[in-house]
C-alpha cells in the first residue's frame, strides 16, 4: 500500500469512526432528554418536529370494515442510519409510538381510517448498558412506559415485564421492536 493510499484510508477511518462517535452522541442526547437520573421518563415535547417518522401501523376494528387504533412511530434523529448499519437500535434511541383511536368513513378514495381521538403514547429507550438496573421500567435492553393522553410527564406503567413486555415477545429476535413493519429502517 503506498503512503497515498495509507493515509486516504487513514481517514476514510477516522472519518467512520467520528461518524459512529456522532451517531452515538445525537442518541445518547437523546435518552437523556427523556430520562432523569432515576431512570423516570416522558415524552419530549419536539418529537414530531425533530424526530424521524418510523412508521403507522393499524388495528382493524373488531366488526366490519376500517381500524379502531392507529399507531403512528417516531424515533429520535440518527437512528435510522445506525438501524440500516448494524441492523440494531443503537444506545440511547427512542421510540414514540402516539396511539389513536380511529375513525372510518367512505371518502372518493374507498373506505378510509384515519385518526382521530389521541389514546396515549408509548415510549422505550434503549439501554443495553442496564443503566437502570433498580427500576422497574427498565430491562431486556429497553426503557418501557406507558403515558395516558392527559400527561406526557407521568407514566401509569409501575413494571415493564407486566405491563409492557408481553406484547412485544413475539419480536423478541429482533430486540423487541417489529422492524418489518418501519420501512425506514429497510436499505
Amino acid at each position: 500500500m503506498t503512503a497515498a493510499a495509507a493515509a486516504a484510508f487513514g481517514v476514510l477511518v477516522l472519518f467512520a469512526d467520528d461518524n459512529a462517535v456522532a451517531q452515538s452522541a445525537t442518541s445518547d442526547k437523546a435518552a437523556a432528554s427523556v430520562t432523569d437520573e432515576k431512570g423516570n421518563m416522558h415524552i419530549p415535547p419536539d418529537y414530531r418536529t425533530t424526530y424521524e417518522f418510523l412508521g403507522t401501523w393499524s388495528v382493524a376494528g373488531d366488526a366490519g370494515q376500517g381500524a379502531k387504533q392507529l399507531h403512528v412511530v417516531y424515533t429520535s434523529p440518527g437512528t435510522i442510519e445506525a438501524f440500516r448499519k448494524t441492523g440494531h437500535f443503537p444506545e440511547g434511541a427512542v421510540l414514540v409510538k402516539e396511539v389513536y383511536e380511529a375513525t372510518t368513513k367512505d371518502m372518493t378514495t374507498g373506505t378510509v381510517s384515519r385518526e382521530d381521538k389521541l389514546v396515549g403514547w408509548f415510549l422505550m429507550v434503549r439501554d443495553t448498558k442496564n443503566d437502570y438496573a433498580g427500576n422497574k421500567l427498565w430491562g431486556d435492553g429497553w426503557g418501557w412506559s406507558w403515558f395516558d393522553a392527559g400527561n406526557a410527564n407521568k407514566t401509569t406503567s409501575t413494571d415493564y415485564k407486566s405491563d409492557c413486555q408481553s406484547c412485544h415477545v413475539p419480536a423478541r429476535s429482533t430486540d423487541w421492536i417489529y422492524t418489518f413493519g418501519y420501512p425506514p429502517l429497510k436499505q
